[in-house]
């Protein structure tokens, strides 16, 4: 979609936008960006820290006369042109924007302020996977109903992913596999001997991780592989969580609970995402997966970014377009696209005015979830556990998280990140579901989006 020349027939005035967890990173990216250009402007900033948020705006240099800290819903609709900063949700409501961001990160707070916005008929920009996984459903079902959108963001891996599927749907391809690189890539050195994961540094044996560097034999290359790189953490709540909300929006399923996690070259994704009959790892189509980026020091990172694996068709088409440097399966059936970025709140800005100005967001909000993301308990957990939440990835402490086909999934299992921050009722044994019954403590607000995601299914 040409979003330029679709936006170009607009108004061309600024989409107004409010923005919950205003303080954190991805907020700084977006109103970095926002002050760039006259696409979108921001009214009204959410956040505990209100004079924190002041001063990160300060350091983005927008003038200290361009917003005020609010106290009352009639401080924040006497800010006029200037950004009102609040640490209350409920005062976005008297605010002018047209657009909400959730990016709290907390469901509950999340969810509250979303509902908010879709009652006040305003859009919904949704950053919180965390959110989403829980009271998605519900808020695409609310939207829909109230006229407005409801989206993910660009910016972040799910929404860009659903629209690289969308676009490899449209144009007529099946989608085989689609996901997207763990966060940090594994950065092999061979002068060092070492591979690096973000700030971790291990040693490696040289001469036998440079054997490694080519894709032999699928399935025995990636144990050897992941034996190699054992003392990394590759896997993360954050990862799966994404995923989770793009399967919901897409018809897509995970392969296995835990996802592959297969360490990989981008040069060898159409191979290793092939069905198991073509050499591959996949048990079948439409499935949802996470790779750790293997690269060596000096190549171009994935970024975390998207993929999605299609099979070919016409095999002589494809020879033209290898010989042009895409990424095909050495037998030729299966082909990688992908998108190898996402860029934070600095996309997001389209995705804010896209929703006000065009009415359109990504993916199919408010449809019935073939997933969940769930829990198992990693280690017996006694009753009285507080399952708390924490950690850049939001991580439940002694929970780990798994994505499965809610068909396959006990009614009752709780969503992973209902589970957050509640007591345990009774005791759950280790590799058992979490399940809401023994939650003592349950947000009401999450159980009724959750409730309202199942009830879809009918």
């Amino acid at each position: 979609m040409n979003v330029t020349a679709l936006l170009s027939r607009t108004s061309g005035e600024p989409a107004r936008f409010a923005l919950t967890g205003a303080k954190g990173a991805y907020a700084r990216t977006l109103l970095a960006q926002a002050k760039l250009g006259d696409l979108v402007r921001p009214t009204v900033l959410c956040d505990l820290d209100t004079e924190g948020v002041a001063a990160l705006c300060i350091d983005l240099g927008y003038d200290p006369d361009a917003f005020v800290i609010a106290s009352s819903a009639d401080e924040v609709a006497a800010a006029g042109e200037r950004i009102a900063i609040v640490s209350d949700l409920d005062l976005i409501r008297a605010s002018d924007a047209e657009v909400l961001v959730e990016a709290t990160g907390s469901p509950v707070h999340g969810t509250r302020a979303s509902l908010a916005a879709i009652e006040d008929g305003r859009h919904v920009v949704m950053v919180s996977k965390e959110v989403d996984t829980v009271s998605g459903p519900a808020l695409g079902r609310a939207a829909n109903e109230a006229g407005v959108v409801y989206t993910l963001a660009h910016g972040d891996q799910p929404a860009n992913l659903l629209d690289l599927i969308g676009w490899a749907r449209l144009v007529g391809f099946e989608v085989v596999a689609a996901g997207k690189s763990s966060e940090y890539d594994l950065v092999y050195d061979p002068a060092a001997g070492t591979v690096t994961q973000l700030d971790e540094t291990h040693e490696v044996d040289t001469a036998a991780f440079d054997r490694l560097l080519a894709l032999g034999e699928v399935e025995s290359t990636l144990a050897a592989r992941a034996a190699a790189v054992a003392a990394f953490t590759r896997s993360a709540a954050a990862d799966l969580c994404e995923m989770a909300a793009v399967a919901a929006q897409s018809d897509l399923v995970p392969d296995t609970e835990l996802f592959h996690y297969p360490v990989a070259r981008i040069a060898e994704l159409a191979d290793i995402y092939a069905l198991r009959a073509d050499g591959g790892i996949l048990e079948g189509p439409n499935r949802v997966d996470v790779f750790s980026a293997l690269r060596v020091v000096g190549e171009p990172s994935f970024a975390g970014g998207e993929f999605v694996v299609v099979r070919t068709g016409d095999v002589s088409t494809w020879e033209v377009l290898r010989q042009k440097g895409h990424v095909l399966s050495r037998d030729g059936r299966y082909a990688c696209i992908f998108w190898p970025y996402h860029l934070m709140g600095v996309e997001t800005v389209a995705t804010i005015a896209a929703a006000a100005r065009l009415g359109v967001g990504t993916g199919r909000p408010g449809a019935a979830p073939r997933v969940m993301m769930a829990g198992r308990a990693r280690h017996d957990l006694a009753a009285g556990t507080r399952l708390t939440m924490g950690g850049h990835h939001h991580e439940i402490e002694g929970v780990a998280p798994v994505v499965r086909e809610i068909a396959a999934t006990p009614a009752d299992a709780a969503p992973f990140y209902l589970a957050a921050h509640t007591t345990l009722a009774r005791p759950v044994a280790a590799g058992e579901l979490i399940m809401l019954a023994d939650l003592a403590d349950p947000e009401p607000l999450l159980r009724d989006t959750w409730s309202t995601a199942r009830a879809l299914l009918v």
